[in-house]
């Protein structure tokens, strides 16, 4: 089940830990030919100063060929591109994989809505790393 809120972020349970999920994501990054340029582990992170927060991780990920003409058309994309996938567990121990949704980036920034193809690998991708 997936959850869309106002904010146009979308969340599915993972069937994975974090690290698992995050692990499932970059083998799919490399089998696809898209480039990781940043894992932040925000809870890692947390630990080094003393403070505890579940097992939070974001990829930020792309590809140059998808993401440019998006920019172009629409140079304010560039604050949300490129691409990034939150993997993070609650205080239950439930783990979610949320992303920003392709139609409302399409809506915020206003690109052609031909393009949204250029941004909706990352539904997909989330898809599989969580199942």
């Amino acid at each position: 089940m997936t959850t869309i809120t106002e904010t146009g972020i979308q969340s599915l349970p993972s069937a994975h830990s974090v690290d698992e999920t995050a692990v499932r994501l970059q083998e799919l990054f490399k089998a696809k030919g898209i480039t990781l340029f940043a894992l932040v582990d925000h809870s890692g992170e947390a630990e080094k100063v003393g403070m505890h927060m579940p097992n939070t991780k974001l990829l930020i990920f792309g590809n140059p060929r998808a993401g440019t003409p998006l920019m172009l058309v629409a140079p304010s994309s560039a604050i949300d591109l490129p691409l990034k996938i939150l993997v993070a567990q609650d205080t239950a121990g439930r783990v979610s994989v949320s992303f920003n949704d392709p139609a409302w980036l399409q809506r915020r920034h206003g690109f052609p809505p031909e393009l949204i193809q250029n941004v909706a690998a990352v539904r997909v991708l989330a898809e599989q790393a969580a199942s």
